[in-house]
């Protein structure tokens, strides 16, 4: 028998019935969805999906955010306090996450690297609120280093901060917000999860790796009347940029890139000079918490705005090439 030759028109074809199939099962899964929610029975015995207005009335709030010793989630987790929510933080800075018992929170010890720290958190708050309506994924930080001379131990650690990190958060809190038929992950992702920059590069690397996760986790958990919603901030005056500064410094840069990395520092200096602190930030996350209806993503800090539009106008091309003038 002869075998058919596959053209690119076949191809093309095969993808897009993929494609409509996608799209098609998404609308059944989105009509079912809403035949459930206004289906007062409950043959399985599984707590009734929320409405928008319901989610507004839960108040307070149980929050685990990770990274809450500094930064953009200490600021935020003293804005949500302040409002009346519940809020556990966890960090693996035992010292700086006191704070949070004096104020009204529930300070854990948590390195997100390790699944029995993360297991025994998340069961804490369980046996102590009965439920989790937030999770706010916030722990991570910044390895800066050039693509070719990165130390790959100190990479592996990056990608299980930035990355495995959040994952173990997350598979730790969704059974119990399928149960609940509510909840709301929210992701500090980056403005360099849209882009990328030398130096900065793996980094970013991370970043976008949470991006995609974020947007699929998103279409899987919907049906359960759980959002996911992304933060994507940009330059802060926080501990952030001073600690990947360090390691930096301690890092190997062969003769070849140093007046590259050298050119990068100077314009990351500028724009720190520029930089707000971590209030505006703060101020997204605390609205993607309470928002009846929150935005896929938030955008703050003017550097990610410029940098995400001039991203999206431009074509991949034409905005690379500008970042190499």
């Amino acid at each position: 028998m002869n075998k058919k030759k596959i053209t690119k028109d076949d191809t093309f074809f095969h993808l897009s019935i993929i494609s409509l199939s996608i799209l098609l099962l998404s609308s059944c899964a989105a009509h079912n969805h809403s035949q459930r929610s206004k289906n007062i029975s409950n043959p399985n015995n599984t707590p009734p999906q929320l409405s928008d207005k319901s989610w507004v009335s839960i108040h307070p709030k149980v929050i685990i955010i990770t990274g809450s010793a500094s930064g953009f989630g200490k600021a935020a987790a003293e804005k949500l306090i302040a409002k009346g929510h519940i809020v556990y933080g966890g960090d693996i800075n035992k010292e700086g996450n006191k704070y949070l018992d004096k104020i009204g929170g529930t300070a854990l010890v948590m390195d997100v690297r390790k699944d029995a720290q993360v297991r025994a958190g998340i069961r804490r708050i369980l046996k102590e609120q009965g439920r989790i309506d937030v999770l706010i994924n916030n722990a991570g930080y910044g390895e800066y280093a050039t693509i070719e001379n990165i130390d790959i131990e100190d990479l592996k650690n990056q990608f299980d901060v930035n990355v495995f990190g959040y994952a173990r958060l997350q598979q730790e809190v969704l059974p119990t917000m399928r149960k609940q038929r509510s909840g709301r992950i929210i992701i500090v992702s980056s403005g360099l999860g849209k882009f990328s920059l030398p130096v900065l590069g793996w980094y970013a690397a991370t970043k976008h790796a949470t991006e995609g996760m974020a947007d699929a986790l998103r279409l899987e958990v919907s049906q359960f009347d759980i959002d996911v919603v992304k933060i994507q901030p940009g330059a802060s005056n926080t501990n952030f940029v001073k600690t990947a500064y360090a390691r930096l410094d301690q890092s190997y840069v062969p003769e070849d890139y140093k007046q590259m990395v050298t050119n990068v520092r100077a314009g990351l200096d500028a724009l720190m000079t520029k930089a707000g602190g971590p209030e505006e930030t703060a101020d997204a996350i605390v609205e993607a918490v309470e928002a009846a209806e929150p935005e896929i993503s938030y955008i703050t800090m003017e550097d990610a705005k410029t940098f995400i539009e001039k991203r999206n106008s431009m074509t991949e091309k034409e905005f690379y090439d500008m970042l190499s003038k």
